[in-house]
């Protein structure tokens, strides 16, 4: 089954079943330690997994860790340019729920990023970041604290698709010709629009189902959340790009309508309910007054299609969602993305999930990152339906690495992540605990000590995990 591998000799699988893992008490966990310093991370982080497994269940529950390769060490394993090698896809496969350090951009081996080809090659379209303060932590903002949002970030699709063509090409010449010549003429909407003859060009697809598909387990995630952080808001740039990022922000409202009706409100709907509460005698187009601003100089047609949607609106879910009930239901709502940059600074406590497609979840969850401490405290998770990998998210840092000095707590943190996903809290729960704690007594690694006011010795890597052990 493998080639240059071997599982371990005890423990068992997790089997996915309706997109959820069934996970035993002694699973088998497939690990890449990782480039650079993935030498370092890698086993201050297994450190705390180990000790914290086994300070919760006393034994009754152990992780047996599979050692599997990607990057730079498979090619010394498996042979040059072998920076993925079917071993390695095998067994996270077969075992379902695995482990990353920070992997090197491949140079030369036809692969454009090893972490986008896992997600790809597993259909992990969930990228999960949680981002929230630890007390302690230095960061650039002044009220760090006020943000913990997760962002929900489309991982399949997007511009990370990687359809492009180089300017010059032919394949790229000939198409900006079809678009120029063709399609584009025979599109009204587009009037006199041409591509430069001298441009690059690629393909971004969005679809129904990717997007809905990633909204569905945004909200699944919102029920579990204490009820003041039960929101999810739709980050896009549809007013731009309607047929793309405006779909996104569509189909998210439809899938939430239509599957979680019973337990979603959108915030159109949620002003729609509370104006008839606070007026019982509101005419319909009064209400549709106070929901559109310049309702007034709208054309006739425009007025009935807002008039018909407040109609709707009470007609289908006041008995359901009126008379204040909309207040217990999970809010959805969304934001345009260059806005969402400055809310989440500006008004970081409003927000609690924030699910958004590729390329802006990928700005938008290391922004987000550096409120709370920088990508050394950024844990993340790519989730499918079969299977889920779980990640640091900053690089390699190859010239840290063997010095025991960089912070392992990215890998550490996506690790409670992968507990919290196998149910295993009491764990995840004492590993936060004990980093908490460490970050708060000034125990952490250079990155974060020489920013601390005042300063403090930093600790080694390996260090730090001990003191997070320590106060467990």
């Amino acid at each position: 089954m493998y080639e240059k591998i071997v599982p371990p000799a005890t423990g068992s699988r997790i089997i996915f079943s309706n997109g959820e893992p069934n996970v035993p008490d002694d699973p088998i966990i497939p690990f890449i330690r990782g480039d650079g310093t993935g030498v370092d991370i890698w086993p201050a982080a297994q450190r705390v997994f180990d000790a914290a497994v086994e300070k919760a269940y006393g034994g009754k529950r152990k992780i047996s860790w599979f050692k599997v390769y990607a990057g730079d060490e498979a090619c010394e394993v498996y042979g040059t340019y072998q920076y993925l090698p079917e071993d390695t896809l095998t067994a996270i496969r077969e075992y379902g729920v695995a482990i990353k350090g920070p992997l090197t951009t491949p140079i030369g081996g036809g692969i454009r990023s090893l972490n986008v080809a896992l997600r790809q090659i597993f259909d992990l379209y969930a990228c999960i970041r949680p981002c929230k303060y630890y007390a302690g932590t230095p960061s650039p903002h002044k009220t760090p604290e006020k943000l913990d949002v997760i962002v929900y970030r489309e991982n399949t699709e997007d511009i990370y698709l990687g359809i492009e063509w180089k300017q010059g090409s032919e394949i790229g010449d000939r198409l900006i010709k079809i678009l120029n010549e063709e399609l584009i003429p025979a599109t009204p909407e587009h009037g006199k629009k041409r591509i430069p003859l001298d441009s690059g060009i690629g393909i971004k697809p969005i679809s129904k189902n990717g997007s809905q598909r990633l909204v569905r387990r945004a909200i699944s995630h919102a029920l579990r959340l204490p009820k003041a952080k039960q929101m999810v808001t739709l980050v896009h740039k549809g007013n731009i790009m309607k047929y793309t990022e405006g779909a996104f922000r569509d189909w998210g409202y439809e899938l939430a309508k239509s599957e979680f009706r019973q337990e979603c409100v959108t915030e159109q709907e949620s002003w729609i309910l509370g104006n008839k509460e606070k007026n019982p005698d509101l005419s319909i187009e009064d209400n549709a007054r106070q929901i559109e601003p310049g309702y007034d100089s709208l054309t006739a047609e425009k007025k009935e299609k807002i008039c018909q949607e407040v109609q709707t609106v009470l007609d289908e879910i006041w008995a359901t969602h009126g008379e204040g009930k909309w207040k217990e239901k999970i809010m959805v709502n969304d934001r345009i993305a260059d806005s969402i940059f400055q809310q989440i600074q500006t008004r970081p406590d409003e927000y609690s999930i924030l699910a958004t497609m590729n390329l802006n979840g990928d700005y938008l969850s290391d922004a987000a990152a550096a409120i709370v401490g920088g990508l050394g405290m950024g844990p993340g998770a790519n989730i499918g339906d079969a299977c889920a990998v779980f990640e640091a998210t900053h690089g390699t840092a190859p010239k840290h690495a063997g010095l025991d000095r960089i912070n392992p707590g990215s890998v550490i943190l996506s690790g409670v992540m992968m507990l919290e996903f196998m149910g295993w809290q009491e764990a995840a729960d004492l590993i936060k605990q004990g980093l908490g704690a460490a970050i708060s007594h000034g125990e952490v690694t250079y990155d974060l000590a020489r920013m601390m006011e005042p300063p403090v010795e930093p600790l080694k890597c390996s260090e730090f995990a001990e003191a997070i052990v320590a106060h467990f």
